[in-house]
């Protein structure tokens, strides 16, 4: 069975369920899923669509051509997936090994719509972790920025990357890099945004005695951990947890949170409409 997955966005209005619901139907397609939500305070449509496309009159490049026509007639933004075309996936670290050993054991297990092709980092102490699960592993030092950023812009152009993800990343992507690769990067922030953005935020924590901790997984954007939100897991902690606990805590939190999120953003049940997402989790 071949998916056809479907994100939409538009202004809302009558008739755009059926409107889409019909156009499967009237070319052979079976509908297997779908998810819709209107936001009343901006009058915003968000809908995913999944369609066993077997028996499907129009080849793809048809059924694209299609829905651009048909989507001319509500103002209608819109995505097309299919599930035997998987995203390839870049992951970029440090030095921290929790998120990439979870994103790599999940990929190894087949719980990712995507493949994960390529670990990149700025340093090399992650290498064996990467050859144990026999993906390729690229060293890339940043005492350059530029040149290095380049230098990952041109090894993710050639290997066909769908997807980066930051994986305790200690770096700052600059906007060049960031502004074509706007919603296909994902970053995993140890902290529960919007409180206590930047560095060290578990000690920040502990300073103002908070209750929770947590970590936000979003995409990332030119403004630092301002970007559309994924997903976010929080904890409790107490005065008797010293930041040392909460750091445990919260790794525990960052590769959950971090796995989430691109499982959700592969299975493409996110949908950014302006600087928010909806989740058809």
């Amino acid at each position: 069975m071949t998916i056809a997955t479907l994100l939409v966005s538009c202004p809302d209005r009558t008739g755009i369920v059926a409107a889409m619901s019909d156009f499967v139907f009237r070319h052979g397609g079976n509908i297997v899923d779908l998810d819709q939500h209107a936001d009343a305070d901006t009058g915003q449509f968000c809908m995913r669509l999944s369609f066993d496309a077997r028996g499907f009159r129009l080849d793809r490049d048809g059924i694209r051509a299609a829905l651009a026509v048909l989507a001319k007639s509500y103002d209608m933004s819109w995505e097309l997936a299919w599930s035997d075309e998987r995203p390839r996936v870049a992951v970029f670290c440090t030095k921290a090994p929790h998120c990439l050993y979870d994103l790599l054991l999940a990929d190894k297990l087949g719980e990712l719509a995507g493949d994960i092709v390529l670990v990149v980092s700025n340093h090399r102490e992650l290498e064996p972790v990467a050859a144990h699960f026999a993906v390729p592993f690229v060293h890339i030092p940043t005492d350059d920025k530029a040149r290095a950023e380049a230098a990952q812009a041109e090894l993710l152009e050639r290997e066909r990357i769908g997807l980066v993800v930051l994986a305790r990343y200690m770096q700052i992507l600059s906007p060049a890099f960031v502004r074509p690769r706007l919603g296909r990067i994902i970053n995993i922030h140890h902290s529960f945004l919007p409180a206590f953005v930047g560095a060290k935020p578990y000690h920040q924590a502990k300073a103002r005695g908070v209750k929770l901790i947590g970590a936000t997984a979003h995409y990332v954007t030119e403004e630092l951990d301002q970007g559309p939100i994924i997903e976010q897991a929080v904890t409790r902690v107490s005065h008797r947890d010293s930041v040392e606990d909460m750091i445990r805590k919260g790794r525990e939190l960052e590769r959950q949170t971090l796995t989430r999120a691109v499982r959700l953003h592969l299975e493409r049940r996110v949908l950014i409409t302006d600087n928010r997402t909806v989740v058809f989790a």
